[in-house]
Formats: structure tokens, sequence, C-alpha cells
């Protein structure tokens, strides 16, 4: 389980990841809706 900190509008918000893999991975902000690669904005793991 991963931190994940939006770079639009600085909500955090967890993520959990299926495979190991995360260098293609994107997420979508649940408050803003932008877009965002995973492996540039994680804070901790949780």
């Amino acid at each position: 389980m991963l931190l994940l900190k939006c770079p639009k509008c600085g909500n955090k918000m967890k993520y959990n990841s299926a495979s190991g893999i995360l260098m293609k991975k994107r997420k979508r902000c649940v408050y803003c809706g932008h877009s965002f690669k995973i492996t540039d904005n994680i804070v901790k793991k949780v």
C-alpha cells in the first residue's frame, strides 16, 4: 500500500498495487480528476 500525493491539487490518497511493477502505471486523482505517474508522486509506504 502506497500513499500518493496529487501534483495538481495536493491531496493525498492510498494506492494498492496488484502487481509490483509501477514503472508505467498512472493514477487518476479521486478529488480533481488529474492523471499522474505513480512513481514520481510516492510520499511513503503504508
